[in-house]
């Protein structure tokens, strides 16, 4: 996935009210930007540290623009939560999630359940799959991990999944990892251990679990590899 819009850089000064970001651009100019990220983005929110924006081109819109990516003086960190669906989607056509192939048609935003709302259904004439997707930026001691914050959302759309499995669909938990100083993906379990527990119990029911790895750089965000995990 390229970037449509025009990108600038600069340096977060600081991130606050969970939406806004107050960036100095690398012309001297201090601007405003839409943080689409409503977890706490631990280790992805370092004052001084370099940072991407996107244009939206549109004047009337209250934040001209959008905080996309952060670097750690190690790598390049996408933390807009907006993207990980439209990356697993390219990443699915162009068969880089091999277990996710095959499938003739793939529709986003689609409702299931009971008033939910799947990232992405995957269908062939006599069968489906349901796919949540989640967006992994928090790394702890070398392992990425998942979530960053409370999430009792999350853990609606884990009880969502296994329903559809019991109703005899395939039902997929995929993490979409973008950045690269990590190895392998965990639960965050001092963070939300409810959540750590009920990922275990959907998987050993049946719900399966994909983690893939993002390249993140100004020019592009791709999704290039499976990576191990431990529940």
């Amino acid at each position: 996935m390229k970037f449509k819009n025009p990108t600038l850089f600069g340096i977060l000064i600081k991130r606050y009210k969970r939406f806004m970001a107050d960036i100095k651009l690398d012309n001297g100019d201090i601007v405003t930007a839409h943080c689409a990220n409503s977890g706490s983005m631990k280790t992805c929110q370092n004052p001084g540290w370099r940072v991407m924006v996107s244009d939206s081109l549109n004047p009337k819109r209250k934040l001209l623009y959008t905080f996309e990516m952060i670097h750690n003086e190690k790598c390049w960190i996408g933390i807009n939560t907006q993207l990980p669906n439209k990356l697993a989607k390219e990443a699915i056509e162009n068969g880089s999630i091999i277990e996710l192939s095959g499938y003739a048609r793939i529709t986003p935003e689609q409702k299931y359940g009971k008033n939910s709302r799947i990232d992405l259904l995957l269908e062939n004439e006599n069968d489906k799959c349901y796919v949540e997707v989640k967006n992994v930026t928090l790394v702890v001691e070398g392992d990425y991990q998942f979530p960053d914050a409370v999430t009792t959302r999350g853990l609606k759309h884990l009880d969502a999944l296994l329903e559809m499995k019991k109703e005899g669909h395939r039902a997929v938990m995929l993490y979409v990892v973008q950045r690269s100083d990590g190895k392998i993906f965990r639960p965050a379990k001092e963070i939300d251990p409810a959540y750590s527990k009920r990922l275990k119990e959907v998987y050993n029911k049946g719900v399966e679990v994909l983690v893939y790895q993002a390249k993140v750089s100004p020019e592009e965000i791709i999704i290039t590899h499976k990576l191990d995990f431990e529940l």
